[in-house]
């Protein structure tokens, strides 16, 4: 079944919709055109109890005034980049600084908030939202007229598949992700470190004091880093390491396992409820982010939850952050005929 909801209007008085997916069993994945937000996905525990998994809002204008990009798209480039700028062919281009000296999640006004094109459809029981947006050429200093389409998908197994397509007809730089707020309790079950964690990464990329790549990778062995073999978020979220720091808790990139297949790559699971999630993809890294840098004092989340730090984890699969100004990352570059395609899956059980 699909639900489609006005959901609200932006100050231009342009009309936001919220598209529901929701199967069988019960289960639902509420999506908005406002910025291709998950505004709430709502899965079984383990006695069969549905609750909402991922923070967000009730209103559309606490998406475009709160921080922290809750459920959002990101683009054109998800996470940071050095003093941004890079370079193509020779070409510099200018980007907004929106953190500091850095560019972050696509700049002064990215994917997040911009109103897409939405059509949907379903086949058994598999429902489809497919959103769509132009980006015209230098938007936010982006080279390259960038025709996106993303696609969700949701079924009776209570699986969740966003797979991101782009062309462009100049030369540029992509990065999609979803940032979606994961709290397998429900989003207003409290804070996060009961959670238990596995990540395919033998690696994760050093940053500097703004989060910002060196360059370099850096083991995980024997770090705070290591969860090749599931553990508690919280086992070691405060250990004195100097990374570990920089992100007042986990805000790194894992450089993970990848084959360029779209394969098993975490687990994140809640020791209470039950529920768990597996997350595949074919992208080469995944930043995982506890939430740790919340502001507190921004509006509330649905139903007046307060929001607090590490209430939530997101696992933002990617390429690596500052890619176009490091020549021995994986590239991101995107090149006029050639198709940009990558999936990312969510699979909730329990």
């Amino acid at each position: 079944m699909i639900i489609k909801e006005l959901f609200g209007k932006k100050p231009c008085g342009c009309e936001v919709y919220s598209y529901t997916l929701k199967n069988s069993n019960g289960a639902s994945v509420r999506i908005l055109t406002l910025g291709g937000i998950i505004q709430a996905i709502n899965v079984p525990d383990k006695n069969n109890n549905l609750a909402d998994v991922v923070c967000g809002y009730d209103d559309v204008n606490s998406y475009l005034t709160c921080g922290g990009y809750q459920g959002a798209l990101i683009g054109r480039f998800g996470n940071r980049i050095k003093n941004s700028k890079f370079s193509i062919d020779g070409v510099e281009y200018k980007l907004y600084s929106n953190e500091k000296s850095n560019h972050l999640h696509g700049g002064n006004v990215g994917f997040d908030k911009k109103l897409w094109d939405a059509k949907a459809w379903q086949i058994g029981d598999t429902m489809y939202l497919e959103l769509s947006y132009l980006s015209k050429d230098m938007e936010e200093g982006y080279p390259g007229n960038l025709n996106v389409k993303v696609l969700y998908s949701f079924d009776d197994n209570n699986t969740l598949t966003i797979n991101y397509k782009a062309t462009t007809d100049k030369k540029t730089v992509l990065n999609l992700t979803n940032h979606a707020y994961f709290n397998l309790g429900g989003y207003d079950s409290g804070r996060i470190e009961n959670h238990s964690l596995w990540i395919d990464s033998d690696k994760i990329t050093e940053v500097d004091s703004e989060l910002i790549p060196t360059g370099k990778e850096i083991s995980v062995t024997n770090t705070p880093f290591d969860f090749r073999k599931e553990k508690l978020i919280g086992q070691n979220i405060n250990d004195d390491n100097d990374l570990l720091k920089l992100g007042q808790g986990y805000d790194h990139n894992f450089i993970l396992n990848a084959d360029g297949t779209v394969k098993h790559i975490a687990t994140l699971a809640d020791t209470v409820s039950g529920r768990k999630m597996d997350v595949y993809t074919n992208q080469p890294c995944v930043q995982i982010y506890a939430a740790n840098c919340i502001n507190e004092d921004d509006a509330p989340f649905k139903n007046g939850v307060a929001q607090k730090k590490r209430c939530a984890v997101c696992l933002e699969t990617q390429h690596a952050p500052d890619s176009p100004n490091q020549p021995t990352f994986p590239s991101c570059g995107l090149d006029i005929g050639e198709l940009y395609d990558y999936t990312t899956t969510f699979k909730f059980y329990n």
